[in-house]
């Protein structure tokens, strides 16, 4: 592997202040991110008290399905003897969903180890997995290349309820389909076979989505020691019971002081990433597995049909004695995280890092502190055979980013035109042209209404040049074929749909290639969390 960095075009001002310590944003975050901050909070995290041996507990319980290795063991003993945690998370993709979902696991890793050197204490990773989320359209899917496109491949078997991943049953046959039309598509390497063969064994343990995601990340990521935890996980909302009902008790201060927020980050020219309102109780009741958000109305709470009515006094009963009835939004995940695990470092993306900044006064209202945000690492991964193609046209990541290679291709199509071809088929055009005319005149001079029999003649003929002139560009192209899929891969594997390629992709892809060791190779990388984008070739 080699590594590189390089600075992108800078398209999200806030990500871009938070690293530059802009004074604007000091208000909505408690911690600026640097080596005093992270000693700050440590000691801070170590005057409280966590719930630590329950904690180890549930994950331990969540995880020995998967198999505790090793790492596992030793992160989960330090971790129920009062170590705390760096941790970030995502929904339950497809082969582990998009590339960014490994990127913010490596992160969580690294960070944690970077952390254990400088703070000379055991910090541990810990995954959380968003398995309450019920939109299964954003996690139901993947990306590959087919014949110079790309490609969706999704799982179309659905529920028409709004159940969440972690208690949607899969339908292990169709998923099973998808997976080998997936791998077929990858290609045939010297590692297709046991990734494949490996990928339905974890499939045929799984029962839902969330279940097959953990497994895959288990695999990947064992050696390295990662935790994990699923939100949905009924001992883990269990263990949460008293912590729901501090986030009722204090709902309509809680919103109020997001609502604020947001207003002020909207007044500083960073927008309202998540459209908060006043009456928003920011959490969902649960029922058969289908998830209903909850908003105040007076004294109640219920969801936007009526379908679900309950007084505050009942769904503090619910939280008390059926907390498995409730489950987290995008505001009380983060305090959920912070009353349950020794936070000290969040892990997310640039998207994560908008919403969080609305939520510094929220964690004051639950008399908490909001732990420091840490950007995921970008990377970018570059196949052998595209960097020879690179190195071949004198392109970098950032021109193929920039839309050079688009431009290339135009060029090099305009260049090998066949111009000869099409400057006779001009002149041929013109000349029956002319010899429609005479025909018309002569037609008039005959006193024969066929002006309109003549000019759909015409027409046909110019369609007929037209198909003609497509051909012979056809064929051209056709023998220039080569040359021309070489910018269109460069384009697709380094910025698909016009994207970075860790949006698109899985790990698997490039396991293809590389080989099933590729995630401790790139935990192996001299990486770190910083204003940086990776260049990585395999």
């Amino acid at each position: 592997m080699r590594l590189e960095h390089i600075e992108l075009p800078v398209n999200n001002k806030l990500l871009a202040d938070y690293w530059s310590g802009s004074e604007k944003l000091r208000s909505f975050f408690e911690y600026e991110y640097n080596d005093e901050a992270f000693k700050t909070r440590f000691n801070y995290l170590k005057s409280k008290h966590y719930y630590n041996n329950e904690l180890s507990s549930i994950i331990r319980q969540f995880m020995e399905p998967f198999g505790i290795s090793e790492m596992v063991e030793e992160n989960l003993n330090a971790l129920e003897g009062g170590a705390v945690a760096v941790v970030g998370g995502q929904q339950a993709g497809i082969l582990t969903g998009p590339l960014y979902s490994v990127h913010k696991a490596i992160s969580v890793i690294l960070l944690a180890k970077e952390q254990t050197l400088k703070l000379g204490e055991k910090i541990v990773p810990i995954f959380w997995i968003a398995g309450e989320d019920h939109d299964l359209d954003e996690i139901n899917h993947t990306y590959t290349v087919v014949n110079g496109t790309i490609k969706k491949r999704v799982y179309n078997n659905r529920s028409k309820l709004k159940t969440m991943a972690s208690t949607t049953t899969i339908q292990k046959e169709e998923l099973e389909r998808l997976i080998s039309a997936i791998f077929k598509e990858y290609g045939e390497t010297e590692y297709t076979q046991a990734l494949y063969k490996n990928c339905l064994s974890q499939l045929e343990q799984s029962t839902t989505f969330t279940d097959f995601f953990a497994r895959l990340m288990n695999e990947l990521f064992k050696t390295q020691g990662l935790l994990m935890v699923d939100a949905a996980y009924t001992p883990f909302r269990k263990h949460e019971a008293d912590f729901f009902v501090k986030i009722i008790e204090l709902n309509e201060q809680i919103s109020q002081a997001v609502v604020a927020k947001e207003q002020a980050l909207d007044s500083a020219g960073y927008g309202t990433p998540i459209l908060a309102k006043a009456d928003n109780a920011n959490l969902f009741y649960v029922q058969e597995g289908e998830r209903f958000l909850l908003e105040r109305t007076g004294q109640n709470y219920q969801d936007s049909t009526g379908f679900i009515t309950l007084t505050r006094e009942q769904l503090l009963e619910v939280a008390k004695n059926s907390p498995e009835k409730l489950s987290n939004n995008v505001v009380t995940r983060p305090l959920m995280q912070e009353m349950t695990i020794p936070v000290l470092a969040f892990v997310g993306g640039p998207g994560e890092l908008a919403y969080w900044a609305t939520l510094k006064d929220a964690f004051n209202a639950l008399d908490l502190q909001m732990p420091i945000l840490a950007p995921r690492m970008n990377i970018t991964l570059v196949e052998r055979k595209i960097d020879q193609l690179l190195s071949t046209y004198d392109l970098s990541i950032i021109d193929i980013i920039e839309g050079k290679a688009k431009s290339m291709k135009e060029q090099y199509i305009a260049s090998v035109q066949d111009e000869g071809a099409k400057q006779q088929l001009e002149t041929l055009n013109e000349l029956v042209k002319e010899q429609y005319k005479k025909l018309e005149d002569h037609l008039k001079s005959q006193k024969l209404d066929m002006e309109a029999v003549v000019e759909k003649n015409i027409k046909y003929h110019e369609m007929q040049f037209d198909y003609l002139a497509k051909k012979i560009e056809q064929q051209v192209l056709t023998r220039h074929d080569k040359t021309i899929r070489q910018f269109d891969v460069m384009q697709l594997e380094i910025y698909p749909d016009d994207s970075l390629q860790e949006r698109v992709y899985n790990p698997y892809q490039y396991m293809n290639h590389y080989g099933p060791t590729l995630i401790q190779d790139l935990c192996a990388l001299p990486l770190e969390i910083a204003n940086k984008h990776y260049v990585i070739q395999l």
